[in-house]
């Protein structure tokens, strides 16, 4: 995977980055090898020993290394393949460097997504308590995404990008895009779908984003659960104003289908994590789900289950 950050290196080459603020954006082509299914569940994570990592039974990253600017349009050249497509993630809130790749390389495996995997990593501390820390980084790494999003749709190269963000990735992911159909007139034509996973975003914040987004803007498919308790203490450090990803649809079903947005309600799927935050990368069927929404518009391509509320496009 292409990996971008804006976080401050770690001096311990183990670590790679740290949870500050770096100064510019930094790139990195990681490799990350996955166990085999025989040995560990999908949608689960299984950590290496630091002194002896075993690729047959967890995660271990194979490669790491250091990549530049005049490197990215023969990387997205060679990772897309025939199919000319990108696929980029933003973690959410609470995620180290570590986690954050580990998870999306987790997903794209066990989702079987055929697209060059870039990852987009800003400064979280990964301390449940620095909440408000991770909120301003996320608006400090605004200008980062901002980069990569213009590296892929520029590269003739790529042909179809989908942004796939969690939690307080969704936030800011909206701004990114918000950012480009400002400066631009429009997103990019080749930024078809945005996936929020469990938004971190003020329901009326994200009115606004679409708005000045405008009517040339990407599908956006909202992932969401009544019972994320992450989501509802964010509400609770927010205001007492709903988060996106666990509010109540229905007072929204007109806009809903008037910005043609869908809401895919995973309430009652099953997932290991206690705060019901996670259920885009635990929940098998849901994976699965995932990788429907991502080729749907491929022939011969089943169109995805939907789960609870989805409300139809026009």
């Amino acid at each position: 995977m292409l990996v971008a950050t804006t976080r401050e290196p770690s001096r311990d080459a183990a670590v790679r980055y740290t949870g500050q603020r770096g100064e510019d954006v930094r790139l990195d082509n990681i490799v990350v090898s996955v166990p085999p299914a025989s040995t560990r569940q999908a949608g689960k994570i299984k950590w290496p020993n630091p002194q002896a990592p075993d690729p047959r039974r967890s995660f271990v990253t194979v490669k790491a290394d250091q990549m530049t600017n005049r490197h990215i349009k023969s990387w997205f050249k060679t990772a897309s393949g025939g199919n000319h497509r990108v696929l980029i993630f933003v973690h959410g809130f609470n995620t180290s460097y570590a986690d954050a790749v580990f998870r999306f390389a987790q997903v794209v495996h066990d989702a079987g997504i055929e697209a060059a995997p870039v990852l987009f990593t800003w400064p979280s501390r990964a301390n449940p308590l620095d909440y408000a820390y991770d909120r301003e980084s996320t608006i400090y790494s605004r200008f980062g995404l901002d980069l990569v999003l213009k590296s892929a749709v520029d590269d003739p190269s790529v042909e179809d990008v989908t942004i796939f963000a969690h939690s307080m990735g969704g936030w800011l992911t909206m701004e990114a895009l918000r950012d480009m159909a400002l400066r631009e007139g429009r997103v990019s034509r080749k930024i078809h779908d945005v996936i929020l996973a469990s938004p971190d975003i003020d329901v009326d914040v994200f009115k606004r984003q679409v708005l000045e987004i405008g009517s040339r803007r990407p599908h956006i498919t909202i992932i969401s659960s009544r019972n994320d308790l992450a989501l509802q203490t964010a509400k609770w450090l927010a205001g007492d104003v709903d988060r996106l990803g666990a509010t109540d649809f229905k007072p929204y079903s007109a806009i809903l289908s008037k910005y043609n947005i869908s809401v895919i309600d995973t309430s009652d799927l099953s997932q290991d994590d206690f705060f019901g935050h996670n259920a885009y990368a635990q929940n098998q069927d849901l994976l699965r789900s995932l990788a429907g929404l991502y080729v749907s518009r491929s022939k011969n391509v089943i169109a995805p289950k939907r789960f609870g509320r989805d409300w139809p496009h026009l």
